[in-house]
């Protein structure tokens, strides 16, 4: 039975302020399909902290020409109200998704209405090179149409201020007042064609230069690699193998099947790195051709997932803790080496991301800034700290982000990195798994995981809060028999030891997130999505690694911890 409240919500999109296809497919929902008008009616699309994502269609709580229109005029007001007199610019990228290309033409047509000068690519690319082109354009704004690794029919709206990152407080909020102030008939679609200039070429190899004078150390023989690289049908295309081949890796295998850009991601359940099904066909020819590495980037090119050869020669993906943790020695093992380590250096993570990376930073004597989840807040760690030299950030969700250059996560640089460590540990006679080993036998073998348990529609939006309630009322006292000494709750910036009862402040954005840690090492994180219907579970544990042989003895142990962790918490 649909509310009154929500039929005439949906009565108001058969006016006239909304096209005839828009106006004929809202009431066939109310003709035909009240449980689906409900769900399209029951909120507004929310425009977050960092721009929104969800489903296409009709409706206030789907992505469409209407939602995008809103959150591009409430952009607008505020970009004009804050820079007045200026002129104002802004680029514009889109991914393989569908309706990618002509949602970012909407967004350009209420930009150039409102009389703000359009750069607009001529195809699709990366979000690393829009995070690039919008400081080397000078513009005020960036936008990319994305809906990052979600299923097929999500698209989405990411916001990056004019130092690339996507906009972080207190613009933000800012931003988020003028969206919700907008109403519908007030959004200018009436474009001024004349303000719109196409880009491409020149921004890419302007981008590319950059991108292989970060990713690349010194003299080695990248044509002694031999790469597999799948770009899972998106974006990564457009950048991973130029990239790879200016920088001199020319043994470069491509899965061919996945090369096409191609919304409906017909090869894979889920375009998402993370995944080891994701990265089958890469794994196959990895294995056929001999390759010492293959890579896969999810369809806006941000995530990295990255499989090497283990110490019994067969392909391990690593995850994104394992691939942040070798990047982060790298880098500063690279910094040390060229006389520039010199503590006025740092690098940066998240809350729910593997302790490990503090610890080995604070091995050299390199400050690690710890925020929350989310590049946006690594992004602002750097404009915090303009005197510091940033060597790199990443979080445990397969992104890292090399110097900053770009101020979001950076597959591209990143899959050059991967394949530089690699000649190098091949030049010194090693590989990258082994280094792995030798870090964790140094530093203590940290191991992760994460579980998501998905709730969808109104429903499911109510039993997440519900979960994170229960767990904030009654935190667990210990977990697989350790005590839990703090609990940390970053919705009330309070630190809690359980042991002691004292409480300090935790010096962060406020977030619904909760950290709990315990007397052995132990870490779980509980903390709801904030772009999908999913609540997430991180789990981090240590052991002690004496012997690399022994690594897969220790890891078994490990996993089984994290097995039990879930059982005993009842997490399903």
């Amino acid at each position: 039975m649909v509310t009154t409240e929500i039929l005439e919500a949906s009565k108001q999109w058969l006016t006239s302020t909304f096209d005839q296809d828009t106006q004929k497919e809202i009431q066939d929902l109310i003709n035909n399909s009240p449980e689906e008008l409900t769900d399209r009616f029951y909120k507004n699309m929310e425009f977050g902290t960092g721009g929104m994502r969800g489903v296409m269609g009709a409706g206030t709580n789907r992505i469409n020409k209407y939602t995008l229109g809103k959150a591009t005029q409430g952009l607008s007001n505020f970009l004009l109200a804050n820079n007045p007199g200026k002129e104002l610019k802004t680029v514009i990228a889109f991914d393989c998704r569908h309706n990618s290309k002509e949602f970012a033409k909407v967004v350009a047509d209420v930009f150039t209405a409102n009389g703000i000068k359009v750069f607009l690519f001529d195809d699709l690319r990366t979000t690393p090179e829009l995070s690039f082109a919008v400081r080397h354009l000078g513009c005020d704004a960036g936008i990319v149409l994305t809906a990052s690794h979600n299923p097929p029919e999500y698209n989405g709206y990411k916001v990056y201020g004019a130092d690339g990152c996507q906009v972080t407080p207190p613009n933000d909020g800012l931003i988020i007042n003028e969206v919700n102030n907008v109403s519908f008939d007030k959004i200018k679609f009436d474009a001024n064609d004349s303000l719109l200039t196409y880009i491409g070429a020149e921004i890419d190899e302007a981008f590319n230069e950059v991108s292989v004078a970060h990713g690349t150390f010194g003299d080695v023989n990248r044509g002694a690699v031999k790469v597999v690289f799948t770009a899972l049908h998106g974006t990564s295309i457009m950048s991973v193998p130029q990239v790879l081949n200016k920088a001199g890796f020319s043994d470069v295998h491509l899965v061919e099947e996945q090369s096409k850009p191609n919304g409906d991601f017909p090869t894979v359940a889920s375009p998402n790195p993370e995944e080891p099904e994701a990265l089958a066909m890469a794994t196959a020819l990895a294995d056929k051709i001999g390759a010492e590495i293959l890579m896969g980037c999810d369809p806006d090119s941000d995530r990295l997932g990255i499989a090497v050869r283990d110490l019994d020669g067969n392909m391990k993906l690593l995850n994104g803790n394992q691939t942040m943790i070798l990047m982060t020695d790298f880098l500063i093992k690279q910094k040390k080496a060229a006389g520039k380590l010199n503590g006025n250096q740092f690098t940066a993570t998240t809350i729910v991301s593997s302790e490990m990376v503090k610890v080995l930073a604070d091995h050299y004597g390199v400050e690690t800034v710890i925020t929350l989840t989310g590049f946006k807040w690594i992004g602002k760690a750097i404009a915090d700290n303009p005197t510091k030299d940033f060597v790199g950030g990443g979080e445990e969700s397969f992104g890292y982000m090399i110097s900053d250059f770009v101020r979001d996560k950076d597959a591209v640089t990143s899959c050059l990195l991967a394949c530089e460590m690699v000649a190098h540990a091949k030049a010194n006679g090693t590989t990258l798994y082994q280094q792995l080993l030798d870090i964790y036998k140094e530093h203590g073998f940290y191991k992760e995981s994460l579980i998501s348990i998905t709730k969808k529609g109104m429903d499911g939006a109510a039993q997440i809060q519900q979960m994170i309630s229960d767990f904030r009322a009654n935190p667990p006292k210990e977990i697989v028999g350790s005590k839990v000494k703090f609990v940390c709750d970053y919705e009330s910036s309070i630190q809690k030891n359980l042991l002691t009862g004292e409480e300090t402040s935790i010096n962060v954005p406020k977030s619904n997130v909760l950290i709990y840690h315990t007397e052995d090492g132990t870490k779980l994180c509980v903390r709801p999505s904030g772009t999908e219907p999913k609540i997430k579970f991180y789990f981090g544990v240590k052991g002690e690694l004496n012997n690399p042989k022994e690594a897969k003895q220790v890891e078994a142990k490990l996993d089984e911890k994290i097995q039990n962790i879930i059982e005993t918490l009842n997490l399903k």
